[in-house]
Order: structure tokens, then sequence, then C-alpha cells
């Protein structure tokens, strides 16, 4: 059998210990060349032969998958599917699977630091003392906030906890859930438009869709009180990344922290530099700890599968 591996945190170094267990199974593992996620064209090159892929976050199009004349399983290092069509996975018989919970712990912990890392202008205070400077930060404290969580699955969940165990008064949004779930953590849940006109900080924890595309637009940072803050380790395309530079020009948002971006790596991102924006590079789920849960889990998933056991964690059909 011949793996490909695709995440560049998995594809640094060709003996990776992570790796092992997968090494111990199969008979080649093709790591990725380019040291970033594939494109489709990229992709489309490498899958041949290819019975399994543990994958990060590539283009896995139509025309991709096309080029796949072995590929069983997709198996996602992570929980987001948006780069994966799903519709062709199934056509050509190919599963595919994701790791949920396995980085829930690293995304509520990084959007914790970044709530702060905004409120107190850490980036800005650390690049000043850096250059030789002594800047006054002009930052503001969390205490007494409220915390608005968009998405209350196990990260907003976490980032609940969290927010409240620091002092803050979390709410959330959650359309798929009973009212049940939010009553028994204690957490008020709000429609989406109140959510905002209540927030001191919103946080998106929701999966990209055609639905979710551009949730928080200008229309809804124009519901948030004044000097609020947006913090985004979901997906790109989560939040308007435009409406949000000129909220911040205009003074209506106090900063925002973006680990996800409509375009990755964000060269074109109009909040990269912005002197109230902390800009992490997709690492929510980049902790010792959560890539080792990852790899775990991606990786017993793919040999599930192509022992034709099947796994609980697959969220594409097959057709026969």
């Amino acid at each position: 059998m011949k793996v490909l591996v695709t995440p560049t945190s998995l594809s640094r170094t060709p003996d990776a210990p992570a790796l092992r267990a997968l090494r111990a199974e199969v008979d080649e593992v093709v790591l990725n060349p380019y040291a970033r996620p594939l494109t489709a064209a990229e992709l489309a090159e490498l899958l041949p032969g290819v019975d399994g892929v543990i994958a990060g976050l590539d283009e896995y199009s139509a025309e991709a998958l096309a080029a796949a004349d072995r590929l069983k399983v997709i198996a996602r290092y992570g929980v987001g599917v948006d780069r994966v069509d799903l519709a062709a996975a199934a056509e050509h018989g190919i599963v595919v699977t994701r790791t949920p919970g396995a980085n829930s712990l690293s995304v509520a912990e990084l959007t914790i630091g970044l709530a702060f890392a905004v409120a107190r202008g850490i980036a800005v205070a650390d690049a000043g003392v850096r250059a030789g400077g002594w800047p006054r930060i002009d930052g503001r404290e969390l205490t007494g906030a409220t915390f608005g969580v968009v998405g209350f699955g196990a990260i907003g969940r976490l980032v609940a906890e969290r927010a409240r165990g620091l002092g803050m008064t979390p709410v959330a949004y959650d359309p798929f859930l009973p009212d049940a779930v939010f009553a028994d953590i204690g957490v008020e849940r709000l429609d989406l438009d109140d959510l905002c006109r209540r927030s001191d900080v919103v946080s998106l924890h929701v999966p990209l869709t055609e639905g979710t595309r551009h949730l928080i637009d200008a229309r809804r940072l124009d519901l948030l009180p004044a000097g609020a803050i947006v913090i985004n380790t979901a997906r790109g395309g989560l939040l308007d990344e435009a409406a949000v530079r000129d909220a911040l020009d205009g003074g209506a948002l106090f900063g925002a922290a973006v680990d996800a971006y409509e375009t990755e790596p964000p060269s074109a991102s109009p909040l990269v530099g912005h002197p109230r924006v902390v800009s992490t590079p997709h690492s929510g789920g980049h902790t010792r700890e959560a890539v080792q849960r990852m790899t775990d889990q991606s990786i017993a998933d793919l040999l599930a599968v192509l022992r034709g056991s099947g796994s609980p964690h697959a969220v594409s059909p097959i057709h026969p």
C-alpha cells in the first residue's frame, strides 16, 4: 500500500516519530514536497498509485480526485472538510474521515490567548521593545466582558468554559443544537444578531459552508458594541475581511485576531499588518499534544478503511 502524507507539520522530517505507526503498516509513505498545502494540480500529479491520504489543508477538487486511480480514503488531519469535494469523493468511492475533538483543546486555548493578545496589544508592545522602543499600550481588561461564542460544538464549549473561568460571561449561538446543551453548561443561548449586539468579544467556531460564508459581515459588525473584539480560529471566509478592516479603520472595532484567512497564505488579506490585528498562521491545532492526537486518529482511520473495516469518523458515503 502507498500513502501520501500532506500536512506540513508531518512532512518536515522524513523519519517523523509521529508517523512510525503508519510506516509499520504500509509499503510506501510519500511526503508533501512543497512545505505548504497542495493545489489541485499538484495533487493530481501525486495521487496516481496512492491508496490513502493523510490530508492537510489541500485542494481535493473533483479534478484532483479524477486523477486518483486507487484512492480509497482521505483521512483529514483535522476537523474541516470544506476543501474536499465530498460529492466527487463519494462518486469515486473514496471515504473521507476527520479527527473530531483531537485539536479542540488546542484551538480553544489559542482562542483565549488571542483575546488577551488583542486586548493588551501584546504583539505591538513586543515589536516595539524588540525595536529598541518603550511603547505605552492602551489595553483593556476582559474581566466582566461578555464573550460571544458562535458555534457551540466541542471547541466552542471549551472556549465558553475558559472565558467564564477568567471572569467573563459567555453567551452562545448554534442553530443546530437543542436547548438542553446550553442549559447543561449554563450558557445563555442567543440568536446571532442578539449575540453580536451584546458581545464585547465574538469568537467563531463554525464550519465554512455557503450558509456561513461572511457570517460576520458589515451589517453584523455594525451591531457590535463600540470597541468590540472579533476572533476567527475556525475557517477563512467566515469573516468579511474587507468589512473588518473598515470597522477597524473607522474605530468601531477595538481589534481582531485571525488564525484562518480567506486565502492562505494571506498575502492579499487586508487585515495582515494592521496594528490592531493579531495574525497567526492557521496554527490553532499545532500543539505537540494536538498534533499527536490528530496523527494517531487519522492514521487509525486510514488503516481501518484500507483494511475494509470502516471508520466511525467517516463524513462521506461510499457509492459502489
